[in-house]
């Protein structure tokens, strides 16, 4: 099911759920020695329950089905997905397609998505060449200059294409596990996982394709002569770095609320525990979650490090253009610039804050269930378990790191702000040390007409 070496490798012989096996049993069960048949290849002899065996590692052709091939539509995180799946592939930032309940990246779909690259490129080749005529006024050649310098950063986000199609791999062993890990989830806790988003994830969708555009037009309309040619391919770049936010906002919230049913059915079990087994049940189940989690932030890794780096130069450069024109008066190119900056800084937090719900719901929601059970009417077995988990909790990371560069969460948001304050003192404090041009402009003029008539007036 898994290309990847798990960081923490789940129990051997891990997760009996296929044979009802955590119905009570006398003998003494640690491991869900039943549920190796689910990750095993067909063709291979069964197990037995002799010995523990090693964890296989299988490509996504030899996963088992967590739904039946003509039923994965049935899967709920599939269903939420759906919006960003659907709408990904067509902008070509998400080249992946299903065959049954595994996902792949197809050459069909990166062929289409290299396509649409190179139109899009020689496009926007073609509007450099021609020069977007930025509107002139008498409000100051800096912010000129600024607005100048946001036309080209607005491009800079076409990266985000050949990006994604490297990491569509890994988007595509997330999709298969996350489907793989609800079937998981309905054997042990005998009912189907119902996550209530509702038209959450489309709503969230077709709200971000609007206001990108509307956004970019707006910046046109009120910053430079608009015209509808130049404005198509700075809607479909602007377009994509809302989608990828959007899609990690929907990925961080489909997470954290199946961490939370998770531990809220594993409340209940800990209230009606029989055998350790229903404790090793739900250690294995989290410890799927917690490799997901850590999954999700690698496959998002490089392109949305990319587009933190691109919102930081973005609300730095409007905030400057914004601050350093405040005496002489906002005007109508100001509205441009307001609304590229509010909503950077929104993106921004949601990714953020999105990323640390995930994380804090996954680690520190277990935990409290964990260390508020009563441990004196269990047996021995059962408390076994339950520190096994609480271990288990501590010692794997559950945070959202893109790649190893960073983790995503509350504390990156507070240090982007603070780093964005001192950038913006440091070159407020440089404007303010340029002297005005209409001050200094007629001093050297008269100057120097002096001294070209002191010159005259020497004799050879």
């Amino acid at each position: 099911m898994y290309n990847q070496t798990p960081a923490t490798p789940i129990p051997n012989a891990a997760m009996s759920v296929l044979d009802n096996s955590f119905q009570a049993r006398n003998q003494k069960d640690v491991y869900l020695e039943g549920a190796m048949p689910f990750y095993k290849n067909r063709k291979e002899t069964s197990i037995t329950k002799v010995a523990p065996a090693p964890t296989p590692v299988y490509k996504n052709s030899e996963v088992m089905e967590a739904f039946d091939e003509e039923n994965v539509t049935k899967s709920q995180i599939f269903q939420a997905l759906k919006p960003v799946y659907y709408t990904g592939r067509t902008l070509g930032i998400l080249p992946i397609t299903n065959s049954g309940t595994v996902f792949d990246a197809t050459v069909q779909w990166i062929a289409y998505s290299v396509v649409l690259l190179v139109i899009v490129l020689g496009y926007t080749a073609y509007l450099k060449w021609y020069k977007i005529n930025v509107t002139r006024s008498q409000e100051g050649r800096f912010e000129e200059a600024v607005i100048d310098y946001l036309f080209t950063v607005y491009l800079l986000p076409i990266v985000i294409n050949p990006i994604t199609l490297y990491e569509a791999r890994k988007q595509a062993n997330v999709l298969t596990q996350m489907v793989a890990f609800e079937r998981i989830y309905t054997k042990i806790s005998q009912k189907r996982l119902t996550l209530n988003v509702g038209s959450k994830p489309l709503i969230i969708i077709v709200a971000l394709l609007v206001f990108g555009c509307g956004t970019m037009i707006t910046t046109h309309v009120t910053m430079a002569n608009f015209t509808v040619h130049q404005v198509i391919p700075y809607c479909y770049i602007n377009v994509i770095t809302y989608m990828l936010g959007g899609a990690w906002y929907i990925y961080c919230d489909i997470i954290g609320k199946v961490a939370t049913i998770m531990a809220d059915d594993f409340q209940f079990a800990l209230r009606n525990i029989g055998p350790s087994t229903r404790v090793a049940d739900y250690r294995s189940l989290w410890m799927m979650l917690s490799r997901i989690i850590r999954n999700v932030g690698n496959s998002f890794g490089y392109a949305l490090t990319f587009l933190c780096l691109y919102l930081f130069f973005v609300i730095t450069l409007t905030i400057y253009g914004l601050l350093s024109q405040i005496q002489d008066g906002l005007g109508t190119k100001d509205i441009g610039l307001t609304i590229t900056g509010i909503s950077a800084v929104i993106m921004l937090y949601f990714i953020c804050d999105e990323a640390h719900y995930a994380s804090t719901c996954v680690r520190i929601f277990f935990q409290k269930k964990i260390l508020l059970v009563e441990l004196t009417w269990m047996n021995e077995d059962a408390q076994q378990e339950l520190n096994m988990f609480l271990r288990a909790t501590e010692m794997n990371p559950t945070d959202m790191c893109l790649c190893g560069f960073f983790d995503v969460n509350r504390t990156l948001f507070k240090s982007l702000l603070a780093t964005m304050v001192t950038y913006l003192v440091v070159l407020l404090q440089f404007q303010i040390s340029i002297p005005d041009s209409g001050d200094d402009t007629m001093p050297m003029h008269n100057n120097a007409t002096v001294v070209l008539n002191a010159t005259r007036a020497i004799p050879k």
